[in-house]
């Protein structure tokens, strides 16, 4: 049975669909979801893939009323897809609150598996942290964000800002998501720079266009990119591009105090995140097709 609220999910089959494959190197991936035609697309699907993901803004244990107002659903609908999902084991409900499972990492799981993290990415992520000093983290595109997909585990790690496998970060205001732009394809990257949210995250977040589109520019041309306070106060990231120029889908990064990150340390840095970097890069390079 298809769900009432149809033009509600049209846009979100947009937004999740087109605009997500809508990222460097994956050219191929878009032209195939484009040819699929609506009438072949399963609506009441994609609604509840929106409520699983609405549990990412909603809180650790939010209500069915959460949910429905972060979907646009109303609370019939919302109420038929969240039980659905207790069904399957992907949500529980504990006094009239709901928080996801454990079972939900099995759909994570098979990217990771598919794409040999844990036995190629995982060990260089882990040196490279050693080597630095700071833990390391992996990002690749999401639209217009970053998700985080692999993090180093060094255990002396100052690395303590709450950010995990799966955590996405915008690209407008973080180290790792401007060096994706850089580096990225160049056409999707104008639209980011021109539709992407410029809220501030804090009082040194930069909100103006052109003046993001300028740091880019820099990114670019130096290979790594720095941004200070614009995603966490007194908060340093340094990040750098994993692949080609006009390619990239993956960026290698790191986050740490102001005053750990100072100027003087910023070469020996960049350096040793670049030769971590060059060791992941046939995994994510076009033609290996991998991480895509």
């Amino acid at each position: 049975m298809v769900l009432a609220d149809t033009a509600h999910v049209k846009a979100d089959w947009r937004a999740m669909g087109l605009r997500a494959c809508s990222r460097p190197g994956n050219e191929h991936h878009e032209r195939t979801r484009m040819a699929i035609a609506e009438r072949d697309m399963s609506l009441t699907f994609l609604k509840g893939m929106t409520v699983l993901q609405a549990f990412n803004d909603a809180g650790p244990a939010p209500s069915l009323a959460d949910i429905a107002r972060i979907t646009g659903y109303d609370r019939a609908i919302t109420r038929r897809l969240i039980l659905t999902l207790v069904q399957l084991g992907y949500v529980e409900k504990a006094d009239n609150r709901f928080h996801l499972t454990p079972r939900v990492l099995v759909l994570a799981g098979g990217f990771l598996r598919g794409n040999d993290f844990g036995r190629l990415v995982q060990p260089v992520l882990n040196i490279c942290a050693s080597e630095l000093g700071h833990a390391v983290a992996l990002a690749m595109v999401d639209a217009d964000h970053a998700v985080y997909v692999a993090q180093s585990t060094l255990q002396n790690s100052r690395f303590t800002f709450g950010f995990t496998v799966g955590s996405r970060i915008p690209l407008m205001q973080t180290s790792i998501g401007r060096m994706l732009l850089a580096w990225g394809d160049p056409d999707w990257a104008a639209q980011v720079l021109r539709e992407a949210p410029v809220d501030p995250v804090t009082r040194a977040t930069e909100t103006d266009r052109d003046r993001i589109a300028d740091a880019v520019t820099i990114a670019a041309d130096q290979g790594h990119a720095l941004v200070r306070d614009e995603f966490e106060d007194g908060i340093t990231g340094l990040s750098v591009p994993i692949g080609s120029r006009g390619t990239t889908r993956a960026a290698l990064g790191l986050s740490e105090p102001n005053e750990t990150l100072t100027e003087a340390e910023i070469p020996r840095l960049v350096a040793t995140l670049r030769r971590c970097a060059g060791q992941l890069r046939p995994g994510f390079s076009p033609a290996a097709g991998a991480y895509s």
